[in-house]
C-alpha cells in the first residue's frame, strides 16, 4: 500500500473535523489540526539555523514532526466573533515545513491550514472540501457548543470568513471554497457523516492509495 495524505477543509459546523478523524481512524494513521499549529508556535521561537538544525536530525533518523507533536495540547478555542485574520508569516512558514515534513514520511490525515494548497501536485494527496447547508451547521453548532441560535450563527459567519481570509492570503488569492482546488467537495448534509467517509475510501481505493 503506498504513502498518502488526506488534506481536509471545511465550514464551520459541517462535521468536516468528525469527518476526518473518524476516516483516520478507519485508515489506522494520525489525524493532525491544531496540534501543528502548537508544534508551529514553539518552532517560531527558534532562530533559522536551529530550526534546520531539528529538522535535519529528524529526517535522518528518519523520524516525522509526529513525534515532537506527541503530548502537545489539542486546542479547544473557538474563534471569538469579533477576532479579525491577521496574518503571521513567520508562523505559516513552520506550518508549512511540518506539514511537508508529515506528508513525506508517514500516511495521515491533515484538516486545515492550506495542506491541500502546500501538497497540491502530489500524486498521493486527496484534498477534501467539507460543506453543508446554514441550518444544520447552525443546529451541529449549538449542540457541539451549547450556544443559542444567534451566537452560533455569528460564530459561523465569523470562523468561516476568518478561515476564508487565512487561505486567500497564504494561496496568493485563491478562494477557500473553489472546487478546482479539491478532489472531492461533500455535502455532509445530504450524505451523511458516515457515508462521507466511506465515499472518501472508495475514492482512495479508485485512486490505488488503500485496498
Amino acid at each position: 500500500m503506498k504513502s498518502f495524505v488526506v488534506t481536509f477543509a471545511r465550514g464551520f459546523g459541517t462535521g468536516g473535523k468528525v469527518i476526518a478523524s473518524k476516516l483516520a481512524a478507519d485508515l489506522g494513521v494520525h489525524c493532525y489540526e491544531n496540534r501543528i499549529l502548537t508544534l508551529a508556535s514553539q518552532m517560531s521561537g527558534l532562530d533559522e539555523d536551529m530550526f534546520r538544525e531539528v529538522n535535519e536530525k529528524i529526517r535522518t533518523k528518519q523520524g516525522t514532526f509526529a513525534g515532537l507533536m506527541k503530548g502537545l495540547p489539542r486546542s479547544r478555542k473557538y474563534i471569538a466573533r469579533n477576532e479579525k485574520f491577521v496574518s503571521d508569516d513567520t508562523l505559516f512558514k513552520y506550518q508549512k515545513q511540518i506539514i511537508m515534513n508529515l506528508a513525506d514520511t508517514e500516511s495521515c490525515v491533515i484538516v486545515g491550514k492550506c495542506a491541500d494548497y502546500i501538497l497540491a501536485g502530489r500524486p498521493n494527496v486527496v484534498s477534501v472540501y467539507i460543506e453543508a447547508p446554514r441550518d444544520f451547521c447552525i443546529k451541529r453548532t449549538m449542540e457541539n457548543m451549547g450556544v443559542t441560535e444567534e451566537v452560533a450563527a455569528a460564530t459561523i459567519k465569523q470562523t468561516d470568513a476568518y478561515r476564508a481570509e487565512y487561505y486567500k492570503y497564504y494561496t496568493h488569492g485563491n478562494y477557500w471554497t473553489n472546487p478546482i482546488n479539491y478532489d472531492m467537495t461533500l455535502n455532509s448534509e445530504r450524505v451523511g457523516i458516515d457515508e462521507c467517509v466511506e465515499l472518501i475510501k472508495a475514492y482512495m481505493k479508485i485512486k490505488g492509495l488503500i485496498k
